[in-house]
């Protein structure tokens, strides 16, 4: 098996975002790419990516070097950036360069651009996935190791860059059926459990039978939930849980890892 079918196979077999996520990296640095970006939201629309609470970011750039540039946004102002938010597919960093040299570069976009090289995004190449769904929108940019030029990175992505861009889709393709690990804090498990019974379409004294509690303790967990998930009815909590995968999906902690889920909290009743 090669390299990189054994990289996919280990991806497409991973049980939690933080297994999934440690695999990439393992796969990626054997390229050349030895830091990674990846975004993901589901509440994206033509003008804005939604509320980045509810969206995926995973990085293993140096914080002490990125605070500002992930922390603050700055990423958001390249045109690296600009380019996956209206392509698919992967594209070198040659292109951001060119933009430049040509004057086709925004005063920010140049800024955001020099801060990136400061911290030594010097070479490398961005993905942006497809989705038939229009709100959802992913995008991955690989970042190359000390020493290689964006020459020697055109050149590895011509002989094997099909490779690469299958990992990639493999470990996105996988993400989008996991607990989607986002900035919010999680439900507890005894808001999911409300909110799964309401899924099933039972009312507030079915559930508060199933789950020995009173309705008053059932309404206070639903409205605890919807403050969690920042919308105002239950069933928009319903749906914003489903779309992030953090229905019916066992224990979701804080990083979106699964656990055994108990079968009650006597902390949260």
């Amino acid at each position: 098996m090669s390299n990189a079918l054994a990289h996919m196979q280990r991806i497409a077999s991973a049980h939690t975002p933080e297994e999934l996520w440690a695999h990439l990296l393992v796969a990626l640095a054997e390229y050349g790419f030895d830091r990674v970006n990846y975004g993901a939201t589901r509440q994206g629309r033509a003008d804005s990516l939604g509320d980045m609470l509810d969206a995926v970011f995973l990085s293993n750039h140096p914080r002490n070097s990125m605070s500002d540039y992930f922390d603050m946004g700055f990423f958001m102002r390249t045109p690296m950036f600009r380019w996956v938010t209206t392509h698919t597919g992967a594209c070198s960093w040659r292109w951001a360069e060119e933009e430049r040299r040509a004057g086709r570069l925004s005063a920010e976009e140049i800024a955001a651009q020099d801060m990136g090289r400061s911290a030594g995004m010097v070479a490398g190449y961005s993905i942006s996935f497809p989705d038939p769904l229009p709100r959802n929108r992913a995008a991955m940019g690989l970042a190359a190791r000390e020493g290689l030029t964006q020459d020697d990175i055109d050149a590895l992505w011509r002989e094997r860059g099909d490779e690469i861009h299958a990992i990639c889709l493999m470990m996105h393709l996988k993400m989008q059926g996991m607990p989607f690990p986002i900035q919010r804090r999680p439900l507890s498990p005894r808001q999911r459990e409300a909110l799964e019974w309401v899924a099933e379409g039972k009312t507030t004294l079915d559930i508060a039978t199933i789950m020995g509690i009173s309705p008053a303790m059932v309404e206070k967990h639903l409205r605890l939930a919807r403050e969690v998930l920042d919308v105002d009815t239950t069933a928009h909590a319903v749906a914003k849980a489903a779309l992030l995968n953090h229905l019916f999906a066992g224990n979701v902690t804080e990083a979106g890892k699964l656990g055994p889920r108990p079968e009650a909290d006597q902390m949260d009743r």
